[in-house]
């Protein structure tokens, strides 16, 4: 199981080992920054999954370094901050933060709002999954890396086979003709061959259904993906 690893970048090392022991105490990985520049620099890593970040800093205060990182990471972003005056707050979250603490802070909060953000991301994650990948028995199809695999064996396939096959499974059991595959996949005001849609379906089970088990032919039709 995945570990979530979270910065906390303050310039208060009491308030970092705090955080780090509780954090540490729930079995996530941490790492810190005791100024604005590490603090840039550390939220970096690829495989961090959360920021706690102090707004009053040496070298760069928290807001600049959210302004910052904002553009290039995405993970969720809590600021922990003495500052608790509305427009604090307000310009905090404008800047990108998804959350704002104020100190001096329950530890068992800070550790609730950690989990509720990595809970929500989690679920980013599994819906965002959901929606690129294509099931069908032993056939798994990613639509964002334009992989296809079947019973974990990988094939490979040109742009144009992936679109057709990825066309053929969102529409399972339906009949679609040349015509429809063709517009479906070169546009209308594409002119060509639809004898073109006959060879990369060709193609199509050379390599991954010779045995048309799941791409059937429906003579005088068109074809049809049944799984």
């Amino acid at each position: 199981m995945h570990k979530h690893k979270i910065l906390i970048a303050d310039d208060d090392m009491d308030i970092i080992l705090l955080l780090r022991k509780a954090l540490e105490s729930e079995g996530y990985l941490t790492t810190y920054a005791l100024n604005g520049n590490d603090a840039i620099m550390k939220a970096k890593d690829p495989e961090l999954s959360l920021i706690l970040l102090d707004i009053v800093m040496p070298d760069l205060n928290g807001l600049h370094v959210c302004r910052r990182i904002r553009d290039e990471i995405s993970v969720p972003l809590i600021f922990l901050s003495a500052k608790d005056r509305e427009i604090d707050i307000i310009i905090g979250l404008e800047l990108g933060a998804d959350d704002y603490i104020t100190k001096p802070f329950s530890v068992d909060e800070v550790i609730a709002r950690v989990k509720s953000h990595l809970r929500r991301e989690t679920r980013k994650k599994k819906e965002a999954e959901s929606r690129s990948l294509l099931r069908s028995g032993q056939l798994t199809i990613n639509k964002d890396t334009y992989e296809v695999a079947i019973d974990d064996l990988k094939i490979t396939l040109s742009t144009k086979e992936f679109q057709i096959l990825v066309y053929l499974v969102e529409n399972k059991n339906r009949v679609l003709s040349r015509e429809q595959i063709y517009e479906a996949i070169w546009g209308f005001n594409e002119i060509g061959d639809l004898n073109t849609v006959t060879v990369h379906l060709k193609n199509i089970r050379l390599k991954m259904d010779p045995e048309r088990r799941f791409i059937k032919t429906v003579w005088g039709a068109g074809y049809k993906f049944v799984g």
